[in-house]
Formats: C-alpha cells, structure tokens, sequence
C-alpha cells in the first residue's frame, strides 16, 4: 500500500470510528455504567469483531480479482454509491447517546468481551460497509494479505484509542453530545459522501 493511500485511509477509517454506530454507542454506556477500564473488554472484543468482517471483506475481494481484475472497478462504483448513501444516513442519524440507560449492576468481563465482539459481526452494515470501503484502497498489484495486515492493524488501534476515549470521557461527552451531537453526524455524514464520490475517480 503505497503511503499516500494509507493516510486517506487512516482519514476515511477515523471517520468510521467517531461516526455514530452500535460499537460506538456500546462504549459511550458501558463507560457511564462500568467505568473505562471495564469497558476494555467491550472495546477489544468490537475490535476483534471488526478484524473479522475486515478479513471477510479482503479475503472475498481476492476471490473476485482472481476471477476477474475489472471486479474491483465495479465493486468500487458500487462500493462509492453505498458511501454516500451512508453518508446521507450518519448526517440524518441521532446523535449518539442521546438516550443512555440507568446505572446497571457489574458484570463479568468475558461477557462484556463477548457483547462488544457480537456487536460488530452481527451488525450487518458493518460488513456492507467494509466491502464498500475497502476496495477503494485496494491494490490488485500487491499482496493482499499485507495489505489485509495493515488494514485491520490500522483501523483495529484507530477503533481501540476512539472507543477508549469516549469511554474514559462517558460523563463528560454526554452532555456535549446532546448540545452540538447532531452538527458533529453532519460532520462525519458529509465526509463518508465526499469518499463514495471521490475515491472510486482515483486511478
């Protein structure tokens, strides 16, 4: 992956991690209820989760380049279309958190493990969104398990430090999330728009 490639990556894949989502939301209330260190274990099974999907996402997009090279040029087009689509969806979304339940009772950590790993492979447009995101970055003259490395490490530590500091922030993000949340979905809504149009005209 050549550099420049990798910064638009690291740009677009922190745009997912502070755009609205159920991970997102699972940290932001396991950080009000059990504290951030307890919330590492909601925070590293979301990650392990998403390294699954990203796998899924790499690995079926080698199958379809080993058939043909032009299917990353269609998943592309495609893969842009979903984007904006999303996009227009975060900038309609509710602000994250803007309902947080009571306090709950403490809970082991394997299960909270569990729950943030369950939270994002069985989110359906996690992996819609990955094999649209992805191809956008893929380079078929390289080998796709490197690239699949750095990928899922990149977005895996950008996901880990995100969700670590609205957990360790809950309390304090809340009340800002209430007062400019909607604003803050326009934000990360107009930059998912901005990537489905533009990536897919890179050569």
């Amino acid at each position: 992956m050549k550099f420049e490639t990798w910064l638009i990556y690291l740009l677009a894949a922190t745009g997912l991690s502070l755009s609205p989502g159920p991970n997102g939301l699972l940290a932001l209330t396991h950080g009000v209820l059990h504290g951030a260190r307890q919330t590492l274990y909601t925070i590293a099974g979301g990650a392990l989760g998403f390294t699954v999907l990203i796998a899924l996402s790499m690995f079926g997009i080698g199958a379809l380049l080993a058939a043909s090279a032009g299917w990353l040029v269609v998943l592309k087009w495609l893969g842009g279309a979903y984007l904006v689509w999303l996009g227009v969806q975060v900038w309609r979304s509710p602000p994250l958190g803007a309902e947080l339940a009571a306090r709950a009772a403490p809970r082991a950590g394997w299960s909270m493990f569990r729950e943030g790993a369950l939270s994002a492979v069985t989110n359906p447009k996690g992996l819609l969104f990955f094999a649209a995101f992805l191809p956008q970055f893929v380079d078929p003259a390289r080998s796709l398990v490197v690239q699949f490395a750095i990928m899922a490490g990149t977005f895996a530590v950008i996901e880990i430090a995100t969700e670590l500091i609205i957990a360790t922030m809950a309390h304090r993000i809340r009340p800002w999330l209430a007062r400019v949340g909607k604003r803050f979905n326009q934000a990360c809504g107009g930059v998912f728009v901005a990537i489905g149009a533009a990536l897919p005209l890179r050569s």
